[in-house]
Parts: structure tokens; C-alpha cells; sequence
């Protein structure tokens, strides 16, 4: 269960191409010892304010996550493996578990008027579980979420306590938001992290590891529908190579918040990513499914290009990328630009 529970963090992070260092055998001792049965908390905090300064589209994005390695599986996820016929849970199956709340707003938050030009007013308060699984060459997840549109889920209340404590205009159009409605998305994501990739000696450590890793998704739902595709890319020193991306808020590339650093090293790494959607439904675009409400006309094709760095030490980890995502209706002014913050910890 050890050697799987190892594989797991070497799919996500150890290059196809790469050259045994002379470091490896001691690196993996170490890195053993720390992976059996071990748990992972992130929680991911975004916001346009941090990224581009503005306060509009998706402006704001929190999302907290349990994330256990060699746990014994729940019977739900047996349903969730049938539903998805491209996953196959075994023995390196993981599973987590999250909490989050996305904001939407308009351009203009002053204003109390229904702005029938520009976006709705939405939130969305959700819970999800999922599971990540390794197969030959490849890195599989699948989600499930549930959760709640409208005035219920919160989204007014959060914006006016925040924009209260930060001394923000108070956002006055949240009575024209989209009304209440349950949401359910099921997302399935393949990864091939061994694709592309190549170690090579340094001056700094023992070198580096540098990778790039397709992906491709399909994600289902009154909340969102759409195909996803596009590639990760992260360079590091060769002592930080067993770490993954952290799991992000949808729609955005997936990732494992797995991260293991051999003791007494400080980590760090860069990465970055672009990725296209061709998207069918988004409901804080398209508006409430099953009743009238405020609504724009979507672009068919959005893409999000993303650069970031991380840094670890010990148990901990955290992280800083802007976010470009491309205009996603067609009376958008400009492109959203936001930035993610992420806090990881593993014990």
C-alpha cells in the first residue's frame, strides 16, 4: 500500500523522461515515510480584487478541501464510479471532500437597477466529493457536487460583510440575482502528468524537473456543461518535484493538493497552464433553468491562462497564480483577471 500510495505522487509529479538522480534512493525512503495514510488541507481563496483590482464577473471564489490518501472508500463512490464509465477505482484511489461559495456580480455594484446588458447578479454555496485514481499512465478524478443558487446561497450576506470589513462600495444589486434553484455538476478529468518531461542537472540541489501535462474533462450539469482541454506545466528543483497542483474552484484545471518535501528543504516551484472550454450551460450566464430570469448570451468557447508560484516547507504550503480567463458573454466590456491564493497543510 506504501509503494502504491508513493506511485501516486510520482504519476503527478516525476517526468517519463527523466534520468535517475543519484539523490533518489535516499529521496524515497523519506518520501515513503511520510505518504503512507496522510491527509491534506487546502483551502483556496479567489478573488478579482488580488488579481486585477477590479471588483466584477467572478469576483469572488473560496473553496475548502479534505483530501485523504489510503482511505477506505464510502459506498457512494461505488455509485459515482458507475456513473462515469472512464474511472476505475483500486488501490490508489483517494478521495475528498469540499465546502465552497462562488460570487457573481455585474460591472457596476453600486447601482440597485437590473443591468439587462451585463451579467447577473449570482451565487452559488456547494458541497462536493470526489475521488482521484491512478491507472497505468494516467491520473483520473471525478467530482460530484451539490448545491444552491439564489438568495440562498448567501452570496449577498458574504459580499456586504466582506465589503463592510474592507471598507468596499456596498453592493446594492443583489435583489435582481438569479432566484433559487439546486444545482447539481458531475466532472470527470483524465491527466497524463508522464507525458512530456525531462530532469537535468543544475547548479542549484541536485537539478531540475520540468513537465507538461495534457489533460482533458467533461463536466455535467444544470450548474455547468462543457468539454475541457489543455496542458499544466511546472518547474522546480529536482528535492520539490513530488508536489501537484492544489485543487482548484471550477472551472479551472484540476488538481490533487498532494505535496510531499523531504525534510529540513525548503520547496519551491512554477507553474502555469492554459486551458479551453467549449462550454453548453452556465447558468450565471444563462440564468435559472426551470424559470424566467435575468440572462446574457454566452460565449460558446472560453480559455483561462494561468501563472503562479508555490513554496513549501515542512507540512505546509502555499501559493500565489493570476488567473487570465477570456470574456465569457458577449456584451463583457473586457477579460476577467484574478488572483488564487492557496494554503495547503499535510499531517
Amino acid at each position: 500500500m506504501r509503494l502504491t500510495l508513493f506511485l501516486l505522487l510520482l504519476f503527478i509529479a516525476l517526468p517519463a523522461q527523466a534520468q535517475q538522480q543519484p539523490t533518489l534512493e535516499n529521496d524515497l525512503e523519506r518520501v515513503i515515510r511520510h505518504v503512507d495514510d496522510k491527509s491534506f488541507v487546502t483551502v483556496n481563496v479567489e478573488n478579482d480584487l488580488f488579481g486585477g483590482g477590479t471588483d466584477q464577473n467572478y469576483t469572488s471564489g473560496v473553496r475548502l478541501t479534505y483530501h485523504k490518501m489510503g482511505a477506505e472508500l464510502p459506498q457512494f463512490t461505488r455509485t459515482m464510479d458507475r456513473m462515469v464509465p472512464m474511472f476505475r477505482r483500486n488501490e490508489a484511489t483517494s478521495i475528498y471532500y469540499s465546502l465552497g461559495q462562488n460570487l457573481y456580480t455585474p460591472e457596476d455594484i453600486t447601482t440597485s437597477a437590473d443591468q439587462p446588458n451585463d451579467r447577473p447578479w449570482a451565487a452559488f454555496l456547494y458541497a462536493s466529493a470526489g475521488m482521484i485514481s491512478v491507472r497505468e499512465n494516467t491520473v483520473d478524478e471525478i467530482e460530484g457536487s451539490l448545491g444552491v443558487v439564489g438568495p440562498a446561497a448567501l452570496g449577498e450576506q458574504t459580499q456586504r460583510t466582506i465589503h463592510k470589513w474592507v471598507n468596499s462600495p456596498n453592493p446594492e444589486g443583489w435583489d435582481n440575482q438569479l432566484k433559487n434553484e439546486p444545482g447539481l455538476i458531475l466532472s470527470w478529468n483524465r491527466r497524463w502528468p508522464e507525458r512530456y518531461g525531462i530532469d537535468f542537472p543544475g547548479v542549484v540541489v541536485d537539478g531540475w524537473s520540468a513537465t507538461a501535462e495534457p489533460n482533458i474533462g467533461i463536466t455535467a450539469g444544470n450548474i455547468y456543461t462543457y468539454a475541457n482541454a489543455g496542458a499544466n506545466f511546472r518547474l522546480s528543483p529536482y528535492a520539490g518535484r513530488f508536489q501537484d497542483a492544489p485543487i482548484k474552484v471550477r472551472p479551472a484545471s484540476p488538481g490533487s493538493g498532494a505535496f510531499i518535501i523531504p525534510e529540513g528543504v525548503f520547496a519551491w516551484h512554477l507553474f502555469g497552464g492554459v486551458e479551453g472550454r467549449a462550454v453548453a450551460r452556465n447558468i450565471f450566464l444563462d440564468g435559472n433553468t426551470f424559470t424566467d430570469s435575468h440572462s446574457v448570451d454566452k460565449k460558446p468557447f472560453v480559455y483561462d491562462a494561468t501563472a503562479g508560484v508555490a513554496t513549501a516547507y515542512g507540512p505546509a504550503r502555499i501559493s500565489y497564480a493570476l488567473v487570465y480567463r477570456s470574456k465569457e458573454f458577449e456584451e463583457q466590456d473586457s477579460p476577467s483577471i484574478f488572483g488564487t491564493v492557496s494554503i495547503g497543510y499535510r499531517f
